[in-house]
């Protein structure tokens, strides 16, 4: 029976999160780790560690299938990408010194309301809009916000695919599927190295069947979610950006209130 619920778990898990890594460049902690910790009563540092790695694969996967559709920004997308990795390192090293209490569900709030402005605001920038931009001012910003997104996302193992898609789309002037793109192109590299430090910082070893198990249910759902989004019209993807957002958010603010 335990290990029935602990596959049932991390086949949600997966599910919800691979979608969201699929369709908006969403971090899998956002879903994973609240799971493992409130249904597998996993340490919150633990499973932050589990939901990166199952990231990694996940990202990498769909920046694959955006990078096939020429909807990924590479050039600028490493300048971000460096300042995010540099501080992923400070914020998971922080991150071992607050309880577990303050960790696991903190990017829920901004996965909600990001899922309420795509519906309710779509992002229609064009690509021929996005390459009006500075490229100054977008390289100076991008490394500016990959400094604060980096320490978050190694903080609390969430938020970053967010913010990213925030910044990318709100700030930098992307339009949603090279913000998409390029934000799982990032997330990758910074799941990875959120997932080693977390796992090299962590005196437990991890628990290898749902380690294992969450790699290959985001990384299946990521794929399928890739592929349709890639296809989808700007305004579909809007709406079925937002409400997969939406979903999750309420989803995993549920899971707080029942525990």
């Amino acid at each position: 029976m335990e290990l029935f619920i602990t596959i049932i778990v991390c086949l949600l898990a997966g599910c919800g999160a691979g979608l969201g890594t699929g369709f908006a460049g969403m971090s899998a902690a956002v879903v994973i780790t609240p799971m493992l910790v409130t249904f597998l009563g996993m340490p919150a540092y633990s499973a932050i560690g589990i939901a990166l790695a199952s990231d990694v694969l996940a990202s990498g996967v769909s920046a694959y299938t955006y990078y096939k559709n020429k909807n990924i920004d590479i050039k600028n997308g490493i300048v971000m990408m460096i300042a995010v990795l540099t501080f992923t390192l400070v914020g998971s090293f922080v991150a071992s010194f607050v309880p577990n209490s303050a960790m696991g569900g903190t990017s829920v709030f901004m996965t909600t309301l990001m899922g309420i402005k795509f519906i309710v605001k779509p992002v229609n920038t064009t690509k021929e809009a996005m390459n009006s931009v500075s490229p100054k001012k977008r390289l100076a910003q991008s490394v500016v916000f990959g400094m604060f997104i980096g320490f978050i996302c190694g903080f609390v193992g969430a938020g970053g695919g967010m913010m990213m898609l925030m910044i990318l789309t709100m700030v930098l002037g992307y339009e949603l599927k090279t913000a998409v793109g390029t934000s799982v192109f990032i997330m990758t590299f910074t799941a990875l190295t959120g997932a080693v430090s977390h796992f090299v910082i962590d005196s437990k070893a991890p628990d290898l069947l749902v380690l294992v198990l969450c790699i290959l249910f985001t990384l299946l759902f990521a794929r399928i979610g890739a592929v349709i989004a890639n296809k989808a019209s700007p305004e579909a993807l809007n709406r079925a950006t937002g409400i997969i957002l939406v979903a999750l958010g309420i989803s995993v603010i549920g899971i707080g209130l029942l525990t």
